[in-house]
């Protein structure tokens, strides 16, 4: 397998990171989570990586059986990675590190990507509000599309679009993460005319409610 070392441990954890313990590994399957991406994609949403580098990552999630090559053919000559039903399976694990992950005391100074930002949707959704925000909502990210479902339980993202969705986001990447990180207000950014929503009032209210619930922070207690 390419020379990847093993930890030569029968226990399903240590078989785990035989898979996807080398360094990239993950951060690879999380940005397939939401749907099949060319190299250069791969390689633009992951700052730091080397060309080279992410080549042999892919290259062993491929033989692992983790991810898989889809080739466009002709006239385009694309070729996607995606992930295997089995890479797949992956997602709650990463969901659940994530949520981990966020209680660390150390941050990094880098920016969240899109793909990070998404994620964190569906990492801190509240399942008793599926009937509040019930719908199917568009994100137009820069050149990149994306589609949230709720409904029952759950909300489902991917990369993709939806014939009639209930109300659309468009904007910039820079201009999400501000508001996101609330650095401005939406009312400011529709303002200013950098985000831009469309769909029924009551629509827009709920994809706003979906979209900023992981950066809203958790009411205080009162002091007494």
């Amino acid at each position: 397998m390419s020379g990847v070392r093993s930890y030569g441990d029968p226990c399903g954890v240590a078989r785990g990171l035989d898979v996807v313990g080398e360094r990239w590994a993950l951060l690879v399957v999380r940005d397939l989570l939401l749907g099949p991406r060319r190299f250069n994609d791969l390689l633009g949403g992951l700052p730091g990586v080397s060309p080279n580098v992410l080549s042999q990552r892919l290259r062993q999630l491929t033989e692992h059986g983790v991810v898989q090559r889809r080739d466009l053919g002709p006239p385009t000559r694309v070729h996607l990675y995606e992930l295997t039903e089995w890479g797949r399976a992956l997602e709650p694990v990463l969901l659940q590190f994530g949520r981990w992950g966020s209680q660390s005391p150390q941050r990094p100074e880098g920016a969240l990507g899109i793909d990070s930002l998404l994620l964190s949707i569906k990492a801190t959704f509240d399942p008793a509000r599926a009937a509040d925000l019930r719908g199917v909502y568009e994100f137009y990210i820069d050149a990149d599309t994306y589609l949230a479902e709720v409904a029952d339980d759950s909300v489902q993202i991917r990369r993709g679009t939806a014939p009639d969705p209930d109300a659309t986001l468009t904007t910039d990447l820079d201009t999400l993460r501000a508001v996101c990180g609330h650095q401005i207000t939406m009312a400011a950014a529709l303002g200013a005319g950098t985000l831009r929503l469309s769909g029924d009032e009551h629509a827009r209210q709920r994809l706003t409610e979906l979209l900023l619930a992981p950066f809203t922070p958790a009411p205080q207690p009162a002091k007494t």
